[in-house]
């Protein structure tokens, strides 16, 4: 998957320029001073653009390549950290699902497992009472590690705070942003292209969203990106080990019939992790470690069909197999496991006794397995039950087959103020955050992804699989349950691998720094309207991502659809 199969000169073994469409910068240790003379050449026969050979001037010394190659990803990930921060302790009320996942990070920090709160505890809790809780349990049904992430800011510096229950929210999305930057350029061999990447997650709304209220789905997608990080380390060193193990078995005289087993895949380890972590906050990171292990087989499969390898099917399969599995699924069960902990060494869980109960324990071939986790797999028994049955109303409930159209947005907070008291110049205020995306890359990105399908049949593109794994992992299972009470800000555990699918077509449009000058001038000029426009929607849209009172005129104004409003 993703990867051209059988030719002896493959897309992976071709230079990464040659692949990934280059950019202005590709080419920076090219001497400024060879292009002196373009200007004067005809414009048919000219080759690049001004803006390439003004930038080969810019980056012509190492010191600057070094400072471009580091400072272009960390400038956007500053103006992500701007836009998640800014006035993050507003509103100083619980939004949205706020209700749950605050007062449970709080309360595991306090008693170890999720416990229970009087009716309408929020007001209070907000204002500052925050030991108005039950040592009783509270029926939770999502594993507690994105819980445990959320209580990171409040363990420091206490619940007193709305800034402090939102975060270290805010902190993994600034880092998905640098995370996002570092990939692309992997991905595409371009610093131009990996700050585009980390520009349009940085300025789009559901990111922005989902970074300022204090969820879970932030923590899925962080996690999920972190594994698919590490896939993408893993394919260069193992397909390099696999070749050298392979020359040295033939340079000794014999033929490898299925190749070795490589069990040096670090990074594929420290994926384990983080899919096991993602799994840990919500079961849907399941997905990424399904999809990404069966990848890896694939890849694996087709690195020894290019090596030569005559069963390199069987291999693949019945030899690495059964290593990649040992390396990936284990270290993710035992990090999901440890995500429990607190709820393991205490005793107030809930269904923490349940197998100790008369009639509970197994019997049997089971019996051996601890009580503490037999009432555990009951939990999950019960947690899937209520997960598969949620089918209840909900005003902003949206369909899994509009979320990449964006069709129905959710809208987490509302707040309105008719004395003039509300800032915003006028008697009547309204306040909203409605996770609805920057329209312009949402909608753009969709596009490229439905166009990523066709390039992957057509051309076989190794990155092209790559994100589209990723997209596939995070949004198809979805369609498995249509008639669920779901959310389009689900949407954010996949969104990078829309941004990445983005990234690449914008690749595409700006061309190679050899491309005839009229091709070169036009693609960087397409590429540069589209972000200016993407940076004045964003624009305009912060303040209804963000809760800032606006006149009721205004907000109608964003409601570009109406199903959004």
């Amino acid at each position: 998957m993703g990867v051209e199969p059988g030719a002896a000169e493959t897309r992976e073994e071709r230079s990464a320029e040659a692949s990934a469409h280059v950019d202005a910068e590709a080419h920076d240790d090219v001497d400024p001073h060879d292009d002196v003379d373009a200007h004067d050449a005809p414009v048919e026969a000219r080759r690049g653009s001004r803006l390439d050979d003004w930038w080969a001037r810019v980056l012509s010394t190492p010191r600057r390549r070094l400072l471009w190659y580091w400072g272009g990803p960390i400038v956007v990930t500053l103006i992500a950290a701007v836009l998640r921060f800014w006035n993050l302790g507003h509103p100083p009320a619980i939004v949205f699902d706020e209700t749950y996942y605050v007062k449970d990070a709080w309360t595991l920090l306090q008693n170890g497992y999720e416990s229970s709160w009087p009716e309408d505890a929020d007001a209070e809790f907000a204002a500052g009472d925050t030991g108005i809780f039950n040592d009783a349990a509270s029926y939770v049904v999502h594993p507690p590690l994105g819980k445990w992430m959320i209580s990171l800011g409040m363990a420091a510096f206490g619940a007193g705070d709305p800034f402090w229950w939102r975060a270290s929210t805010a902190l993994a999305g600034t880092i998905a942003v640098f995370l996002i930057s570092v990939i692309a350029r992997r991905l595409f061999a371009s610093t131009i292209l990996a700050v585009i990447g980390g520009l349009l997650f940085a300025v789009d709304g559901n990111a922005i969203v989902m970074s300022r209220v204090a969820l879970l789905d932030n923590w899925v997608m962080l996690f999920a990106l972190l594994g698919f990080w590490f896939v993408l380390l893993d394919r260069e060193p193992s397909a390099r080990l696999l070749r050298e193990r392979l020359d040295a078995a033939r340079g000794w005289g014999l033929e490898p019939h299925y190749g070795p087993a490589i069990w040096a895949r670090p990074w594929v380890v420290a994926a384990g992790v983080a899919f096991g972590a993602a799994s840990a906050v919500k079961w849907s990171g399941l997905w990424f470690l399904a999809a990404f292990g069966i990848y890896l087989v694939i890849v694996d499969a087709l690195a020894r069909r290019r090596a030569g390898v005559p069963f390199w099917l069987s291999a693949s399969i019945l030899k690495q197999g059964p290593v990649t599995f040992l390396l990936l699924v284990p270290v993710a069960a035992v990090v999901y496991l440890a995500s429990w902990t607190g709820w393991l060494v205490t005793d107030g869980g809930y269904y923490r006794h349940w197998a100790e109960e008369a009639g509970n324990a197994a019997t049997g071939m089971f019996s051996w397995v601890p009580l503490s986790l037999q009432s555990l797999w009951h939990y999950h028994e019960a947690a899937y039950g209520y997960h598969v049955g949620v089918h209840s109303p909900h005003p902003w409930q949206s369909n899994p087959l509009t979320w990449l159209f964006m069709i129905r947005p959710t809208n987490m907070y509302f707040a309105s103020t008719e004395d003039g008291s509300g800032g915003c110049g006028a008697d009547t205020c309204w306040s909203s955050i409605i996770g609805v995306g920057n329209p312009l890359i949402w909608w753009a990105a969709a596009a490229a992804c439905f166009y990523l399908v066709y390039r992957l049949v057509r051309y076989r593109e190794w990155q092209v699989g790559l994100i589209l794994v990723g997209l596939a992992a995070g949004y198809l299972p979805w369609l498995g349950y249509l008639n669920r009470t779901v959310f389009q800000f689900y949407s954010i555990a996949f969104e990078p691998f829309m941004v990445l699918a983005l990234v690449f077509v914008i690749g595409l449009v700006l061309g190679r720094r050899d491309d005839p000058y009229w091709r070169r001038e036009r693609g960087i000029a397409i590429v540069v309207i589209y972000l200016a426009f993407v940076l004045a929607v964003s624009a305009f849209f912060f303040p209804i991502w963000s809760g800032m009172p606006v006149v009721p005129t205004f907000r109608q104004l964003h409601f570009w659809l109406p199903s959004w409003g």
